[in-house]
């Protein structure tokens, strides 16, 4: 098996693991008008994929999903916005495990963290890791631990553990006098 097969066989095992499980036992998204899924006033916002997620969608779009170029987390990132309303298997992972983002320990091991870029729109956020249902966590760590087992989803948690530590680095760490 070559290293696509792999990339692509860990892609669908961990979007497969996370196509029922949701963060509450009950649409979450009735709560905040799925604020997750709209985009700016300059269209931008979206979901970011994971390597190899982009092929998943050649030739079945989804009505109202579009697929654009993005550097703003990682080089040669792409995003993907939708209309607002979808059905859940066409949902990709980040959608999936959204508020939750998928990041690298110092060791290197998977791990979950509420995503800091979720405070301005999730009401789930207050409640931590603790208000989240304890079968949408234990389905995203399995997932992650799936990822994180091939060196293309190793690298690109990696880029995206280094960009949130960015995003969330105190002011005063920034370099620049005052």
């Amino acid at each position: 098996m070559n290293s696509c097969d792999f990339l692509s066989q860990a892609l669908k095992k961990a979007r497969a693991r996370l196509l029922d499980p949701t963060p509450l036992a009950r649409d979450c998204g009735r709560l905040c008008g799925a604020a997750c899924c709209q985009t700016d006033e300059q269209g931008r916002g979206g979901m970011l994929l994971f390597p190899g997620e982009a092929a998943l969608y050649e030739g079945r779009m989804p009505a109202g999903f579009a697929i654009h170029p993005d550097d703003s987390v990682l080089p040669g990132g792409t995003l993907l916005t939708c209309s607002g309303t979808c059905q859940r298997e066409d949902r990709p992972l980040a959608c999936r495990v959204f508020p939750l983002v998928m990041r690298l320990a110092e060791a290197g091991e998977p791990r979950l963290a509420l995503d800091p870029r979720a405070w301005p729109i999730c009401p789930l956020m207050p409640s931590g890791m603790a208000g989240l249902s304890s079968g949408f966590v234990e389905a995203a760590e399995d997932a992650a631990r799936t990822l994180a087992q091939v060196p293309e989803f190793r690298a690109f948690l990696a880029a995206q553990t280094a960009f949130l530590g960015r995003l969330q680095q105190p002011l005063w760490k920034d370099g620049v006098a005052t």
